[in-house]
Protein backbone atom coordinates (compact mmCIF):
# COMPACT_ATOMS: atom_id res chain seq x y z
CA UNK A 1 0.00 0.00 0.00
CA UNK A 2 1.77 3.53 -1.06
CA UNK A 3 0.00 4.97 1.74
CA UNK A 4 1.80 6.80 4.81
CA UNK A 5 1.24 6.25 7.99
CA UNK A 6 -0.55 8.95 10.68
CA UNK A 7 -0.64 8.79 14.46
CA UNK A 8 -3.58 7.66 16.12
CA UNK A 9 -5.77 10.18 17.77
CA UNK A 10 -9.34 11.61 17.01
CA UNK A 11 -9.52 12.52 13.27
CA UNK A 12 -12.89 13.83 12.21
CA UNK A 13 -13.35 17.73 12.40
CA UNK A 14 -14.17 19.29 15.65
CA UNK A 15 -18.19 20.77 16.11
CA UNK A 16 -17.86 24.69 16.96
CA UNK A 17 -21.29 24.33 18.69
CA UNK A 18 -22.07 26.05 22.60
CA UNK A 19 -24.13 23.27 24.82
CA UNK A 20 -26.66 24.88 27.91
CA UNK A 21 -27.91 23.04 30.29
CA UNK A 22 -29.49 23.44 34.14
CA UNK A 23 -28.81 21.48 37.24
CA UNK A 24 -31.46 20.73 39.51
CA UNK A 25 -31.42 23.28 41.81
CA UNK A 26 -31.84 25.91 38.94
CA UNK A 27 -28.35 26.72 37.91
CA UNK A 28 -27.68 27.53 34.31
CA UNK A 29 -24.22 27.00 32.55
CA UNK A 30 -23.04 26.46 28.76
CA UNK A 31 -19.57 25.14 27.37
CA UNK A 32 -17.99 24.98 24.10
CA UNK A 33 -18.09 21.03 23.10
CA UNK A 34 -15.97 19.88 20.57
CA UNK A 35 -17.55 16.48 19.93
CA UNK A 36 -21.47 16.86 18.72
CA UNK A 37 -22.86 15.28 15.68
CA UNK A 38 -26.28 13.81 14.63
CA UNK A 39 -26.75 10.60 15.80
CA UNK A 40 -30.22 9.15 14.53
CA UNK A 41 -32.79 10.66 11.89
CA UNK A 42 -35.70 9.14 13.22
CA UNK A 43 -36.25 10.24 15.68
CA UNK A 44 -33.83 13.28 15.11
CA UNK A 45 -31.31 13.25 17.68
CA UNK A 46 -27.89 14.67 18.48
CA UNK A 47 -24.78 13.22 20.59
CA UNK A 48 -23.13 15.52 22.34
CA UNK A 49 -19.84 14.58 24.09
CA UNK A 50 -18.81 15.84 27.76
CA UNK A 51 -15.99 15.44 29.99
CA UNK A 52 -17.06 14.12 33.23
CA UNK A 53 -14.39 16.49 35.02
CA UNK A 54 -16.41 19.44 33.39
CA UNK A 55 -18.85 21.91 35.48
CA UNK A 56 -21.39 20.82 33.34
CA UNK A 57 -21.42 17.10 33.39
CA UNK A 58 -23.24 16.78 36.67
CA UNK A 59 -25.64 18.94 35.52
CA UNK A 60 -26.41 17.37 32.47
CA UNK A 61 -26.76 14.14 34.54
CA UNK A 62 -28.79 16.14 37.63
CA UNK A 63 -31.32 16.99 34.45
CA UNK A 64 -30.85 15.15 31.30
CA UNK A 65 -31.86 18.02 29.01
CA UNK A 66 -29.70 20.18 27.03
CA UNK A 67 -29.85 23.04 24.28
CA UNK A 68 -27.38 22.82 21.25
CA UNK A 69 -26.57 26.44 19.80
CA UNK A 70 -24.53 27.65 16.99
CA UNK A 71 -22.57 31.47 17.54
CA UNK A 72 -22.03 33.64 14.58
CA UNK A 73 -18.27 34.36 13.52
CA UNK A 74 -18.99 37.82 15.13
CA UNK A 75 -19.56 36.64 18.47
CA UNK A 76 -16.24 34.57 18.52
CA UNK A 77 -15.14 36.10 22.10
CA UNK A 78 -18.02 34.44 24.14
CA UNK A 79 -17.51 31.15 21.89
CA UNK A 80 -13.93 30.82 23.51
CA UNK A 81 -14.82 32.49 26.79
CA UNK A 82 -17.94 29.87 27.57
CA UNK A 83 -15.06 27.22 25.87
CA UNK A 84 -12.50 28.37 27.99
CA UNK A 85 -14.05 29.16 31.32
CA UNK A 86 -15.57 27.16 34.43
CA UNK A 87 -19.02 27.78 35.31
CA UNK A 88 -18.09 26.14 38.99
CA UNK A 89 -15.57 29.91 39.07
CA UNK A 90 -18.99 31.90 38.55
CA UNK A 91 -21.83 32.59 35.85
CA UNK A 92 -20.25 32.40 33.13
CA UNK A 93 -23.72 33.68 30.52
CA UNK A 94 -24.03 36.65 33.31
CA UNK A 95 -20.31 37.56 32.37
CA UNK A 96 -21.07 38.06 28.78
CA UNK A 97 -24.30 40.06 29.38
CA UNK A 98 -26.36 36.65 27.54
CA UNK A 99 -29.55 36.32 27.39
CA UNK A 100 -31.48 32.95 28.76
CA UNK A 101 -34.98 32.09 28.64
CA UNK A 102 -36.28 28.85 29.78
CA UNK A 103 -36.89 26.20 26.94
CA UNK A 104 -40.05 26.17 25.44
CA UNK A 105 -40.02 21.75 25.73
CA UNK A 106 -36.68 20.84 28.35
CA UNK A 107 -35.51 22.40 31.47
CA UNK A 108 -32.66 23.79 30.02
CA UNK A 109 -31.73 27.23 28.58
CA UNK A 110 -32.17 28.51 25.43
CA UNK A 111 -29.29 31.70 24.88
CA UNK A 112 -31.35 33.43 22.94
CA UNK A 113 -28.22 35.78 21.56
CA UNK A 114 -27.67 32.86 19.63
CA UNK A 115 -29.21 32.29 16.47
CA UNK A 116 -29.69 28.56 16.20
CA UNK A 117 -30.63 26.79 19.80
CA UNK A 118 -32.06 23.18 19.51
CA UNK A 119 -33.61 21.75 22.17
CA UNK A 120 -32.54 18.13 23.22
CA UNK A 121 -34.03 15.47 26.14
CA UNK A 122 -31.45 12.84 26.93
CA UNK A 123 -32.44 9.59 25.26
CA UNK A 124 -29.32 7.50 26.90
CA UNK A 125 -25.83 8.19 27.35
CA UNK A 126 -22.71 5.83 27.54
CA UNK A 127 -18.79 6.55 28.33
CA UNK A 128 -16.76 6.07 25.16
CA UNK A 129 -13.19 6.84 27.10
CA UNK A 130 -12.50 10.32 27.89
CA UNK A 131 -16.43 11.62 27.23
CA UNK A 132 -19.61 10.53 28.09
CA UNK A 133 -21.47 10.83 24.66
CA UNK A 134 -25.26 12.26 25.20
CA UNK A 135 -27.87 11.32 22.55
CA UNK A 136 -30.28 13.84 23.09
CA UNK A 137 -34.04 13.85 20.81
CA UNK A 138 -34.53 16.76 18.97
CA UNK A 139 -37.53 18.37 20.37
CA UNK A 140 -37.59 22.20 19.48
CA UNK A 141 -35.39 24.07 17.05
CA UNK A 142 -35.35 27.97 17.37
CA UNK A 143 -33.70 29.42 14.54
CA UNK A 144 -33.19 33.40 13.18
CA UNK A 145 -35.21 34.12 10.14
CA UNK A 146 -32.03 34.02 8.00
CA UNK A 147 -31.40 30.36 9.18
CA UNK A 148 -34.82 28.87 8.28
CA UNK A 149 -35.14 27.87 4.15
CA UNK A 150 -38.44 28.33 2.56
CA UNK A 151 -39.45 25.10 3.28
CA UNK A 152 -39.08 25.71 7.36
CA UNK A 153 -36.02 23.83 7.72
CA UNK A 154 -32.90 24.42 9.27
CA UNK A 155 -29.92 25.86 6.87
CA UNK A 156 -26.80 26.16 8.92
CA UNK A 157 -24.77 27.60 5.91
CA UNK A 158 -27.32 30.60 5.01
CA UNK A 159 -25.18 33.08 7.96
CA UNK A 160 -21.43 33.09 9.23
CA UNK A 161 -21.32 30.60 11.83
CA UNK A 162 -18.48 29.85 13.61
Amino acid sequence: MAKKEAEIKTVMPSANVIVSCRGEDGRDNALVVGYASNCSYDPPMIMVGIVPSRFSYDLMKQNPSFVVHFAREDQREAWKYLGSESGRDGDKLAHLGLTAVDGDVVNAPVITDFPVAIECSVMDSMMTGSHEMFAGKIEAIHADEEFVNDEGQLDLSAGDLI
